[in-house]
């Protein structure tokens, strides 16, 4: 059975080639994650993540270029906006726990980007994070 963390990866794949222009991607993201052997309810999982991804993606990639210090957007490597726009959408909209989101989003880094990703998005996430937390408090 597949962990969280294959099919995070999967679907980082799955953002990485919709923002190749691959805008059918979602037709294929079952034949897709079963090359992955993600099943059941990793699956499910994997698709939550996908489309919910995708259709906030305008929200997103707002709360994404909002706290990004020096850097152009634009200029951000394709697989690096994969992991910033999911962990983004797992910690606004899932409300998914900030360390493991944050950790998760490293270590995809790690596998996935150049040696340089790792501290970028997790400079990006951090702050993120803190903002999250303090709207939490008041």
């Amino acid at each position: 059975m597949a962990t969280r963390h294959q099919a995070r990866t999967a679907v980082v794949g799955l953002l990485y080639a919709y923002d190749l222009g691959n805008d059918n991607i979602a037709k294929f993201s079952d034949e897709i994650l079963e090359e992955d052997k993600i099943r059941n309810k990793q699956r499910e999982f994997s698709n939550r993540l996908f489309n919910g991804t995708i259709m906030n993606l305008d929200v997103i990639d707002g709360e994404v270029q909002r706290h990004l210090k020096d850097w152009d957007y634009k200029s951000i490597g394709k697989v690096e906006k994969a992991i910033l726009r999911l962990a983004t959408y797992e910690l606004i909209i899932e409300n998914t726990d900030k360390r493991i989101i944050i950790n998760e989003a490293i270590e995809l880094a790690k596998e996935l980007a150049d040696e340089k990703a790792p501290r970028f998005i997790n400079a990006v996430l951090d702050s993120l994070g803190k903002e999250i937390e303090e709207e939490g408090e008041e």
